[in-house]
């Protein structure tokens, strides 16, 4: 086992040290990011409509991502016969926070779209944690100026109000921002049902400028390829994820939880699927809120979630 380093260097269990995302190394320069891949956090949660709480996410995800901090032997799956992870191929650094000025939207949001701009810069793709689904907002500004990509969002709703009592850069708005972007060539909004925050003239909205709306009962009745054979092929692809997009049985700390959700396979397999099909971009995964789910399922989730997705967008390059 030894050649595989497994029993080199220290041990180093999951709930032993600092909480870096994955225990990956912490690169707290952002002119001096070197890595495949970057996480950022983004924890801010004042655009939020109902339940804050989303500002302590990235603090949870972390937390729970101990628990999958493979080490540099990297992470085998047995189905797909592939070992993900390993540190000598996949280079992952975690940047730490973006800061956040309390009550200042503008400001936080611009902090967090330095970030990512700092990541794009250094080649690396970014993973941002948040937050409240605005944090979005700033991560889809960043990409200002890069080659243009299509974004899939996997959430309950709809979030493309375009303006609500002055109000543009909640945690409602960001897929109508993201539309007006002329690099955004279009979306795919999938997992989208029951009551919604969006009216029906935000929905005649996004489907006008470009959006294709599928709900959970829609992704089921036509199975990952079926959803996969609509998403343009070849593309560059950004996804963001609202935890809340999954059912509350399995994902209950978020803000509005929504029942009828997705569960974690289906996901994880749009999410493989998406990797073979074209290029990931950046991912955003948003609205953990800790507080809400004394299990840590929720942290939990999100943290396997990412950690699969990063391994298999480096292996299906």
């Amino acid at each position: 086992m030894s050649g595989h380093g497994y029993d080199s260097g220290r041990l180093n269990l999951p709930f032993v040290g600092l909480c870096s995302f994955g225990k990956y190394p912490y690169q707290p320069d952002w002119d001096a990011i070197d890595a495949d891949f970057a996480i950022l956090g983004a924890p801010f949660d004042f655009g939020t409509q109902f339940r804050p709480g989303a500002r302590f996410g990235p603090r949870g995800i972390r937390e729970a991502s101990t628990l999958f901090s493979f080490g540099h032997a990297g992470a085998y799956d047995h189905e797909d016969d592939v070992t993900y992870l390993e540190n000598d191929r996949v280079r992952i650094v975690d940047i730490g926070d973006a800061d956040i000025i309390h009550t200042d939207t503008i400001q936080s949001h611009a902090n967090i779209e330095a970030g990512v701009r700092a990541i794009l810069d250094a080649g690396a793709v970014p993973i941002v944690l948040g937050g409240d689904h605005s944090v979005n907002i700033p991560c889809i500004n960043a990409f200002a100026g890069e080659e243009p990509f299509h974004l899939v969002q996997i959430d309950a709703h709809l979030d493309f109000v375009d303006e609500r009592h002055g109000v543009r850069f909640g945690h409602g708005n960001p897929m109508r921002r993201a539309a007006e972007k002329d690099y955004v060539t279009g979306l795919s909004q999938i997992g989208i049902r029951n009551v919604s925050s969006t009216a029906r003239d935000g929905y005649e909205d996004a489907r006008a400028m470009g959006s294709d709306i599928q709900s959970v009962r829609q992704f089921r009745e036509m199975g990952v390829d079926g959803m996969l054979a609509r998403i343009p092929e070849g593309a560059r692809y950004y996804i963001t994820i609202d935890i809340d997009g999954f059912d509350p049985s399995v994902a209950p700390g978020t803000g509005t939880p929504s029942h009828g959700g997705f569960l974690y396979y289906e996901v994880l397999e749009l999410l493989d699927g998406l990797t073979k099909r074209g290029s990931i971009v950046g991912v955003d995964l948003v609205e953990v809120a800790p507080d809400y789910d004394p299990t840590g399922s929720t942290q939990t989730l999100a943290a396997q979630l990412l950690l699969n997705l990063i391994g298999r967008i480096a292996h299906n390059r």
